[in-house]
């Protein structure tokens, strides 16, 4: 497991009408599940790359178990960090198995090759995720949830301390976003995968994630439990949105209802 620290990091994109993420401070503990909430362009997918070391922050930093991300290898990082990005794009027909194969790269010495172990490893991702039966199938043929189920083997063939994903159920249909979750969730609670993920929809994230930490404009304008943090004014504020919270029939948390303007 793995702790996750930013410290007034700051980041902008002066290519992009000014962005920018502001005086973030973060605490992820070990073993915690954490979904990053807030309009788009808030900056969720921004703070996921600053916690994956894919961006550097101008400002501040982001400490990895008491290392800075800055001074690891990326090697190193790829071994503690994995990342399930939003969009994910093959350009050759690779096969699933080796499409989630490439999560060892960081494991495996240039004139070694994969051992047996790595296989294991890689066999044991694709059975958790249920894509063993696609092994041999062409991963552009899979279907949108199939594809995601891939790409999420691929990161757990990392075995990482620290699992990010960006937005990880968007453009899927209900049955596989439940799927995609209950599995993050099931690998947290069974082998203490700290989980950072961007959320889209407010309800899933109450239902499936511990803690939410609510961006707005680049900043964090609150952070706590579902309970806490999505609340009617708190939506209506940073959202625009007129909302009516109720409680979910079996799981106890916030329960968003959205009410039409006219």
């Amino acid at each position: 497991m793995s702790e996750l620290l930013i410290k007034d990091a700051s980041f902008s994109y002066s290519y992009l009408n000014g962005f920018s993420l502001r005086h973030i401070d973060l605490r992820v503990e070990r073993g915690e599940r954490v979904a990053l909430i807030g309009p788009n362009g808030s900056g969720k997918t921004t703070l996921i790359k600053l916690a994956a070391g894919t961006l550097t922050p101008q400002q501040g930093e982001v400490l990895l178990d008491g290392a800075s991300l800055e001074s690891l290898p990326r090697r190193e990082i790829a071994r503690r960090i994995a990342v399930v990005p939003q969009y994910f794009q093959m350009p050759f027909a690779f096969t699933v198995g080796e499409v989630v194969g490439l999560g060892r790269t960081p494991f495996i010495r240039v004139l070694s090759g994969e051992t047996e172990g790595d296989y294991r490893v890689v066999k044991h991702a694709m059975e958790l995720t249920g894509i063993n039966r696609f092994s041999s199938r062409t991963f552009n043929e899979l279907s949108g949830g199939e594809r995601q189920k891939a790409i999420l083997a691929m990161a757990l063939a990392q075995e990482p301390k620290l699992l990010l994903l960006d937005e990880p159920t968007a453009h899927l249909d209900i049955n596989h976003q439940v799927a995609i979750l209950e599995l993050v969730r099931e690998l947290n609670r069974a082998q203490g995968v700290t989980v950072i993920s961007a959320m889209h929809d407010l309800n899933l994230a109450a239902l499936y994630f511990d803690r939410l930490v609510l961006l707005e404009e680049g900043a964090v304008f609150t952070e706590g439990s579902p309970a806490a943090v999505l609340t009617e004014r708190t939506i209506h504020d940073v959202f625009g949105a007129s909302v009516q919270i109720g409680q979910h029939p079996s799981a106890g948390v916030p329960h968003i209802i959205i009410l039409p303007t006219r």
